[in-house]
C-alpha cells in the first residue's frame, strides 16, 4: 500500500472513532435528561415552549405539559431540551452601581442613539 491510502484509512478511523464516542456521550446526555423529567419540573422543549410537566406517559412517549394556568398540551417526551432550574435573584446592593464614566459605554448588544446630534441642516446641493 501506498502512504496516501494509509492515511486516508487513519483519517476514516479518526472520524469513525468521534462518531462512536459522540454518539455515546448524546446518549448519556439524554439518559441523564430524562431522569431529570418528572411530574412538576420546569422543561424547555426543542421549539422553545416553556412550560411544567403534569404527566409523563411512558408507554406512549408523550409529555402532559402547562404552558399557562389551565392549558395542557400533549407534545411527544423527546422534544424537551432541557429541565429549566429556578433563577435565583441576586441582592442587589451599591457596590454594583457603575460610575458616570461606565454609563457613557454601551453594553454588548445595546442600542445607542447616533451620536450626530448636530440638528443644523446641510447645504443642498447647487446651493451656494
Amino acid at each position: 500500500m501506498d502512504n496516501l491510502t494509509l492515511v486516508m484509512l487513519a483519517v476514516l478511523a479518526v472520524l469513525v472513532f468521534f462518531m462512536f464516542r459522540n454518539g455515546r456521550k448524546r446518549k448519556k446526555d439524554q439518559e441523564a435528561l430524562q431522569a431529570t423529567m418528572v411530574p412538576g419540573a420546569d422543561v424547555m422543549t426543542n421549539f422553545g415552549m416553556y412550560g411544567t410537566i403534569i404527566a409523563i406517559d411512558e408507554e406512549a412517549n408523550k409529555v402532559q405539559l402547562q404552558i399557562a394556568p389551565g392549558v395542557i398540551v400533549e407534545i411527544h417526551r423527546q422534544t424537551i431540551a432541557r429541565v429549566v432550574e429556578p433563577v435565583v435573584a441576586e441582592d442587589l446592593d451599591d457596590t454594583h452601581v457603575d460610575s458616570i464614566d461606565s454609563l457613557s459605554e454601551p453594553e454588548f448588544g445595546q442600542r445607542v442613539a447616533d451620536t450626530d446630534t448636530d440638528t443644523t441642516e446641510q447645504p443642498k446641493k447647487g446651493d451656494a
